[in-house]
């Protein structure tokens, strides 16, 4: 199956997509699809054009995007956050002939002269032509499940962004095995909230619902009481989300609210245990992690359903193996922390254009995540902390999250961040940053009580500050490098 075939999974007048004001069926998904991709292809769109998507979430999203991977296209989704500098360095990067976007950007000042600059094909104005003209129906086109269907370009958070190539059978294969590890169903209606241009909302809610003939319910923003409406009045059975908006539906929503969601799944970034816990508490619902990266389009592992373990993002997904290495290579034994590698159908082909930094991440078969990890006896996978977040106090070895796990546990504390900082007499040194809930006070020498009864000495942050509001990407990832900016 290739990416595009997904929209004809449901039937008729089953409903593929709701959005605010609009609903689609998979008939009328199909016809839409249709519609742009003969646009597309009267407008220059060819087989194996990178074409840039730069849309809010939307189902003119969803329609671009099956339009371009129909036509032998791949598609580089852009984070709607980015600045002209970013976006122009990324178009530039993939060799974007085209970018669709439902905005008028200004990037010319981006171009040196002699730069050609892509394309640009207004959504609004897509929209206007299907609407007054049947474009011809575009030539057959040879698609193998091993062409390029997509580029996701890395936050960049160790330097340049990385175009991470994917392929129809990586997409089509991550979205089946999620869709078992969840036991997705086309009775589901999941919420799209996440960003769609991000590859655990593209993956996880748009692909998995259409690959099972479900329905999916697209949110542009997440607006925390909208979305707690949403899920209540839309009949969400899955909800995919980040660690802070747990932290809003804990605080927010009402049992009666969240009563006919079935699965709950976390992602992007490390589950606290402490926001499990109080969620599960107010709710009566167990948030289930698993764990992904945009170079295997996302999902590596789940936690199974009835046999979920709090604290682990659960047992490789099917089709996909992992082991864990000390830093020679040396597969190492239970429990024992060393980087977590990956292999499987939905392992990316490569970075785009970038060899070296290929060659490096893929080896003897494996991809190298740079995350350190341990297995348990039973297999499950417990993410430590990043290979380069590692904070080396006069030798000793501190994980971050262990850090920041103590810190959540904190009554006054919404949110935390360990990093670590130079020091000239033990190399390194943990610095926290935190945010407080509201209307509470920051009693310094109380939290540095209580960290000291829970951390080893070298453990403990040497300085603690408090901030307003941590900075995170599109997903609600904590951007230590901005933090190591401070």
């Amino acid at each position: 199956m290739l990416v595009h075939d997904l929209i004809r999974t449901g039937t008729g007048n089953k409903i593929a997509i709701y959005e605010k004001g609009a609903t689609y069926s998979y008939s009328q998904l199909q016809d839409k699809v249709a519609r742009y991709r003969a646009y597309l292809c009267a407008f220059g769109v060819r087989p194996r054009d990178n074409v840039a998507l730069f849309a809010k979430n939307s189902a003119a999203f969803l329609f671009s995007y099956m339009a371009v991977a129909s036509l032998g296209g791949v598609v580089v989704p852009l984070n709607t956050m980015l600045t002209p500098r970013e976006i122009a360095f990324i178009l530039k990067d993939a060799e974007a002939k085209h970018i669709i976007t439902d905005r008028d950007l200004e990037l010319a000042e981006q171009y040196k002269e002699g730069e050609t600059p892509p394309v640009k094909l207004l959504i609004a104005d897509i929209e206007k032509g299907i609407s007054q003209k049947i474009y011809p129906e575009p030539p057959a086109i040879n698609i193998q499940d091993s062409d390029p269907c997509v580029i996701l370009y890395t936050s960049g958070t160790t330097g340049r962004p990385k175009g991470a190539l994917l392929t129809h059978r990586n997409l089509v294969n991550n979205a089946a095995a999620f869709s078992e590890a969840t036991e997705s169903g086309p009775a589901d209606n999941t919420l799209s909230v996440l960003p769609m241009f991000h590859s655990f909302g593209w993956t996880c809610c748009i692909a998995t619902s259409l690959y099972n003939g479900a329905s999916v319910t697209i949110v542009e923003t997440f607006s925390p009481k909208d979305v707690i409406a949403t899920i209540r009045d839309q009949g969400i059975t899955m909800v995919m989300g980040v660690p802070s908006m747990y932290n809003f539906y804990t605080s927010l929503a009402k049992p009666e609210d969240l009563a006919g969601v079935r699965l709950f799944a976390s992602g992007a970034a490390s589950l606290p245990l402490k926001i499990i816990e109080k969620f599960q508490e107010k709710t009566q619902k167990h948030v289930i992690e698993g764990y992904g990266l945009s170079e295997t389009s996302p999902v590596v592992s789940f936690n199974p359903l009835k046999l979920t373990k709090p604290g682990s993002v659960g047992l490789p997904v099917k089709d996909n193996k992992v082991k864990i290495v000390d830093d020679s290579g040396k597969e190492i034994g239970c429990r024992e922390i060393g980087e977590l590698l990956v292999q499987g159908p939905n392992v990316m082909i490569g970075y785009y254009n970038l060899p070296t930094e290929t060659a490096e991440t893929l080896r003897d078969g494996w991809l190298h995540t740079g995350d350190l990890a341990y297995l348990d006896e039973d297999g499950y996978i417990f993410i430590v902390d990043r290979k380069k977040d590692i904070v080396i106090v006069s030798g000793l070895n501190v994980y971050p999250r262990e850090v920041e796990e103590i810190l959540y546990q904190y009554p006054a504390i919404k949110e935390a961040a360990a990093i670590g900082v130079p020091d000239k007499s033990r190399g390194e040194s943990v610095r926290a940053y935190v945010v407080l809930k509201e209307d509470m006070n920051l009693d310094k020498k109380d939290l540095r009580a209580f960290l000291k009864k829970n951390l080893a000495k070298f453990k403990l942050p040497r300085e603690i500050i408090e901030i307003d509001a941590l900075p995170k990407n599109a997903t609600g990832k904590i951007l230590k490098k901005e933090l190591r900016k401070l």
